[in-house]
């Protein structure tokens, strides 16, 4: 109840495009599979996967498309678009940052790293509304280790 639950979903894409050599025009698309979400406690995933939470029979993935990618500093972004989760759509702002560019000596192809960080509500969603915020923080904090390979 007062300690942090880490977990992921082990099932996803994301997509990024951008024209631009600073992503500053980028577009990011994020499907994550619900059923596949993990917090190493198979009960409590099961848990997460009822309609007290995801309703992941009803609602099976959570979606994200950007509407801005805006560059606000050395290697950092602000991404603003909307999140789809539980059936709800909003308007979130990450942070973003570049962790570096390479290319990779095995495949020959150019690619780039990022960390994206943000926090929502998630009554904003109507997720877990059943259980009160002293017993469930309303903030969940998303944390995104990236590395997408150009094409």
């Amino acid at each position: 109840m007062i300690s942090d639950v880490d977990g992921q979903f082990s099932k996803f894409d994301a997509k990024i495009t951008s024209s631009k050599e600073d992503f500053s025009d980028a577009v990011v698309e994020l499907t994550a599979d619900v059923n596949s979400v993990n917090t190493d406690n198979e009960k409590r995933d099961g848990h997460l996967k009822n309609e007290d939470f995801f309703d992941a029979a009803k609602y099976s993935t959570i979606t994200f498309k950007s509407k801005s990618f805006q560059k606000v500093g050395e290697n950092k972004y602000k991404v603003s678009g909307d999140l789809t989760l539980h059936g709800v759509t909003k308007p979130v702002t990450l942070d973003a940052t570049l962790r570096g560019t390479t290319v990779n000596p095995m495949s020959k192809k150019t690619v780039a790293g990022f960390k994206v960080t943000g926090t929502i509500k998630r009554a904003d969603f109507s997720f877990g509304t059943k259980y009160p915020n002293a017993m469930l923080s309303d903030e969940v904090t998303i944390t995104a280790n990236t590395e997408f390979i150009k094409g």
